[in-house]
């Protein structure tokens, strides 16, 4: 391995979207394989690549992201040039991944998981039962919009999108009253001074592999294969196998409210998920426990299951 390594002559060239939080990923990554083979940074460099999906957020910034074409549209281009040789490795949020890769790239490294859960942000109250009826919500993602109509049909929530920085500044200017962020992507960045209170899973379930960063390959690179086994966090891969077994089975995307978090105490995996109509009007639950082997099995199964209880056409988009 000593020969194969990188070297500020031939640097590891480490793919990722150009936001702050996608930045601070990348970063974390080169810090974790910097340490684990004693290399400096100057041997690693971050490749921006700007993706569809950003060139269209920003100019379409109050569209719902069912409507720009889902996650493919921040990936897309980040692969292609993996693909090509462009880039050596990709940083993934796996929240934003398919459960599908393209043909010769392989998603197995993963590091170790932050928070799970979500934060309610705002300036004026501190949780969604403090909210008066017609508050506005800002949000969007289809997920929390749809949970949120769940459980308080009495509020308006509206499109919300934007980095974390451009939803804080949302906030300050009244757009909303409140919005919601992943607690990893605020461990992460480290902002100071946002009005957080973290929720629990048991009353708002995260998205499925929230707080996971993702590390993609070339299927045939066993260099990097070799590198990238040095900081991968098996307890992250075993949660993330019942979870994305789970969205699979439902074929889940950007346009389909889902839920699913997968927790392990020793052997033993509890997994728990939720699927909703996307204007919140219908929402089952449930979950299953078995041992870690079994996790991928227990996705599908729980996939089936609250499927055969929603009925044909569930996750029709209605208005």
């Amino acid at each position: 391995m000593t020969q194969d390594l990188p070297d500020p002559d031939r640097p590891l060239r480490i793919g990722t979207r150009g936001s702050p939080l996608a930045l601070a990923q990348a970063h974390e990554t080169r810090d974790r394989l910097a340490a684990a083979f004693d290399l400096p940074e100057a041997a690693f460099e971050i490749v921006v690549i700007k993706t569809t999906g950003d060139n269209r957020a920003m100019i379409a910034t109050d569209t719902p992201l069912k409507v720009l074409g889902g996650k493919g549209l921040f990936t897309r281009e980040i692969e292609e040039q993996l693909l090509a040789g462009g880039i050596d490795i990709a940083v993934h949020s796996m929240k934003d991944m398919p459960v599908e890769q393209p043909g010769g790239l392989a998603l197995d490294c993963y590091l170790p998981r932050e928070d799970v859960r979500d934060a309610f942000i705002s300036p004026g109250y501190t949780a969604i039962a403090e909210l008066a009826a017609g508050t506005v919500v800002g949000t969007s993602s289809l997920r929390r919009r749809a949970q949120v109509q769940t459980r308080r049909p009495d509020l308006t929530v509206v499109e919300f999108r934007g980095n974390m920085q451009t939803r804080l500044r949302k906030l300050d200017e009244g757009v909303a009253a409140c919005t919601f962020l992943a607690m990893a992507g605020l461990n992460r960045m480290q902002i100071p001074g946002v009005p957080m209170t973290p929720i629990t899973p048991e009353d708002m379930l995260p998205a499925v592999a929230q707080g996971a960063i993702g590390i993609e390959r070339r299927e045939d690179d066993d260099r990097v294969a070799g590198m990238l086994s040095a900081i991968h966090d098996t307890e992250t891969a075993q949660r993330l196998s019942a979870e994305r077994a789970f969205l699979a089975a439902l074929d889940g995307s950007c346009e389909t409210p889902i839920a699913g978090l997968a927790e392990l105490e020793g052997p033993a995996l509890r997994l728990r998920g939720e699927i909703l109509r996307p204007d919140g009007s219908e929402a089952h639950a449930d979950e299953r426990h078995g041992t870690i082997a079994d996790g991928a099995e227990m996705g599908r199964d729980l996939a089936r299951d609250l499927l055969s209880r929603a009925g044909p056409n569930f996750f029709d988009w209605r208005t």
